[in-house]
Parts: structure tokens; C-alpha cells; sequence
């Protein structure tokens, strides 16, 4: 069976736990774990918040959120419409920050990337980014 929503929600920091929220809530029905849950919401915080803080530098637009599940899967896509991404291996990189002024920690792909079975990111310089994430539920199923 597939199931599949997708909220659009302005570029602000006050939105970064809805979207969390939501996600989590979404991938509720498929029974995940609690420490599944969690994974699902920091990974989900983290791609709205690089969305926000990078991508629009706090300056507005739409962020995207879709998921959709899928033989015992949760695939997420988080995109923005921003700056994007000038090169997207150095972004990985854990610890590089664009924003050091903010003290940001520069691990926002790599706690992605360890809390998620997969990460795929795009970006085109002025044109935006967009994050897929995929979770085996229970690890059940395939991304």
C-alpha cells in the first residue's frame, strides 16, 4: 500500500518543529519504533533547517515537505527554492559550515545521513535544493 502527503510552509524558524512533527506524525501509521520516530524527526529538522537558514538565509519563501510510504518505508523530501548549494561534497563534509557567526554546528548531512538508511541531495546554485531521505521502517521493506 501507498500512502503519501506533502505541506508547503513558510521558510521560518518557528515552522522547523511543525515539520517534524508532521513527518513523524505521517509515518506513525506504518508502527515505527520510538527511536525510528525520533531518527525521522531530527533528520526532518535538520534538511528544514539547512532549508531556512542556508537556502533562503532567513529571508523568506516556501519550504516543501513531501513523504511517502511505501512498502514499509518512509521516503522524505525536504526542498527550498533559495541559493542552493555551490558544492554539495564539501556541504557533507561534517563539521563545514557556511555560517559560522550563527555557531552552527556543520553536521546537519551527517546526523542525516546517520539517522536515514539513504540521503540524496540536488542543488542548483540560485535555483534551490532538494533533499531525499528514505527510513526501512522496522527494517522492513526497501528505499
Amino acid at each position: 500500500m501507498r500512502n503519501e502527503m506533502e505541506v508547503i510552509f513558510d521558510a521560518q524558524s518557528v515552522n522547523e518543529g511543525f515539520a517534524r512533527v508532521t513527518a513523524a506524525a505521517f509515518a506513525a501509521q506504518m508502527n515505527p519504533t520510538v527511536d525510528e520516530l525520533e531518527d525521522i524527526r531530527t533528520a526532518v529538522s535538520e534538511a528544514v533547517t539547512n532549508a531556512i537558514i542556508h537556502g533562503y538565509e532567513e529571508q523568506g519563501g516556501k519550504v516543501y515537505l513531501s513523504c511517502i510510504l511505501q512498502d514499509g518505508a518512509i521516503h522524505i523530501t525536504v526542498r527550498d527554492e533559495g541559493r542552493g548549494i555551490d558544492d554539495i561534497e564539501k556541504a557533507k563534509e561534517p563539521f563545514f559550515t557556511t555560517k559560522p557567526e550563527l555557531e552552527r554546528s556543520g553536521m546537519g548531512f551527517a546526523f542525516m545521513e546517520a539517522f536515514m538508511d539513504e540521503l540524496e541531495v540536488e542543488s542548483e546554485p540560485g535555483r534551490g535544493t532538494c533533499v531525499t531521505m528514505c527510513k526501512y521502517l522496522q527494517k522492513k521493506g526497501d528505499c
